[in-house]
């Protein structure tokens, strides 16, 4: 089948950021390669979202397939309903991203028409990510070092090349080869947040290669990723970044290592806690040991509820506004 005659959907997963997620659809409609469907999964959002949707008129566009959840599954859920869905209606291509994407006209034309598209070994082609201001965010794409158990962002110098082959994309403009799925299977929706990509991709590496293509630019708007030190109100999200990461390690690396290495991680992570200017540092303990916990024992799932644990917050009368 020639590359331009692909079905390609988008899948979308949003939450309480509609302005964001206008922008988004926006950019995905007026794609240079039309869009066969753009799915967007709602994670019950109580912003508006479905209200501006339909007074704007995006819900009477048939290219829009809109689900919304009946509850909050994190972005790791709702990636996996999205790429369920698409794979079940038999897509050729899935195009992955959050809400906060604003992916450039000819984003995925310049993927699909790409040299590594027409590999028989390609599964997977991803975007160049770049902040507000244009600099790229290196952290979206790389390769995972089980020696060290950290993730590795490329050297400057393939950011010259036209395209590189790496091991892991976020899921900001991850385009996904549908025939890759049926071995590879779906995210793992229990991460709730973050980590789902990079443990889904190595996956997918193991079934084929994934190139990230220079050309293709997606802007992605998220603050948290200049953040060094999570504030005390996101701390929750530390939580299911420590517990993702121990279990990615012990399901893909050496586990005898991943123990040791993660037991010493902690012990470094509490002395930091310790010693440096953090606030609340009792609540930092008490989430980051239940973490290491959760990890080690591979208790994956919505272990830690966002508004409750703000509403929690807010009766310590340590929430910060």
């Amino acid at each position: 089948m020639a590359i331009d005659n692909q079905k390609v959907a988008a899948v979308v997963v949003t939450f309480n950021r509609k302005n964001l997620l206008i922008e988004c659809l926006d950019a995905l409609l007026s794609q240079t390669y039309k869009l066969s469907s753009i799915i967007i999964i709602d994670n019950a959002s109580t912003d508006g979202t479905y209200e501006i949707l339909k007074e704007k008129g995006y819900l009477d566009k048939s290219v829009i397939d809109y689900v919304r959840l009946k509850e909050n599954i994190g972005g790791a859920g709702g990636f996996h309903e999205g790429i369920r869905r698409g794979y079940e209606k038999g897509y050729d291509w899935l195009w992955i991203m959050d809400d906060d994407a604003e992916p450039k006209l000819d984003a995925l034309e310049k993927l699909l028409n790409s040299e590594p598209a027409r590999y028989k070994n390609t599964i997977g082609l991803t975007c160049l990510k770049v902040d507000k201001n244009g600099s790229i965010e290196k952290v979206h794409n790389g390769f995972y070092n089980f020696k060290k158990l950290k993730q590795e962002s490329l050297s400057d110098d393939m950011y010259f090349k036209e395209f590189c082959k790496v091991q892991y994309s976020s899921f900001v403009g991850l385009l996904i080869k549908s025939e890759a799925i049926k071995y590879a299977g779906l995210p793992e929706s229990g991460f709730f947040i973050w980590f789902d990509d990079v443990e889904y991709c190595i996956r997918l590496s193991k079934v084929g290669d994934i190139f990230l293509i220079r050309d293709s630019v997606i802007k992605h708007k998220d603050n948290i990723i200049n953040e060094k030190r999570l504030s005390i109100n996101d701390y929750w999200k530390g939580y299911y970044g420590t517990r993702n990461t121990i279990i990615l390690n012990l399901k893909h690396g050496n586990k005898f290592f991943t123990i040791f290495y993660s037991t010493y991680k902690l012990f470094r992570m509490l002395f930091g806690i310790f010693y440096f200017n953090d606030d609340h540092k009792f609540i930092r303990i008490i989430y980051l040991l239940k973490a290491y916990y959760d990890g080690i024992f591979y208790k994956i799932g919505k272990r830690i509820d966002p508004i409750k644990y703000k509403d929690e917050l807010k009766r310590k009368g340590v929430l910060n506004d």
